[in-house]
């Protein structure tokens, strides 16, 4: 038995939800990939290409695909590998929020009726 007061939402209103978060998120991401990239351009001397290609895959949460060469920029990369995965949760945890709060109120929804049925 579901609660009147308390709507169900329907799964294209949550996609809406999660594009929306990710319309928000995405371009914020090209910044660290910029970063990134120019990290591996000017500390680690890579072709652009191959810059961008190292920056994208640790964004992405897969690692570097070259070996580092300099300690500098050995130590820029782990620091940025640190921000990537922490970007990575932001970026999930925006994406999921619709997701999430649906399953919450379909909770509070079985929660609802158990208890207003007896009194």
């Amino acid at each position: 038995m579901r609660h009147r007061n308390i709507p169900r939402h329907r799964p294209w209103h949550v996609a809406r939800h999660m594009l929306g978060g990710a319309a928000v998120v995405l371009p914020i991401a090209l910044v660290p990939l910029g970063l990134g990239t120019m990290l591996y351009r000017y500390i680690e001397h890579r072709p652009w290409p191959d810059a961008f290609l190292n920056a994208a895959m640790l964004l992405g949460g897969m690692g570097p695909v070259d070996r580092l060469e300099t300690t500098a920029g050995k130590w820029l990369a782990g620091l940025y590998a640190l921000f990537c995965g922490l970007f990575f949760i932001v970026l999930a945890g925006v994406m999921l929020a619709p997701v999430m709060h649906n399953v919450l109120h379909l909770f509070h929804l079985e929660q609802q009726d158990d208890t207003s049925g007896d009194g």
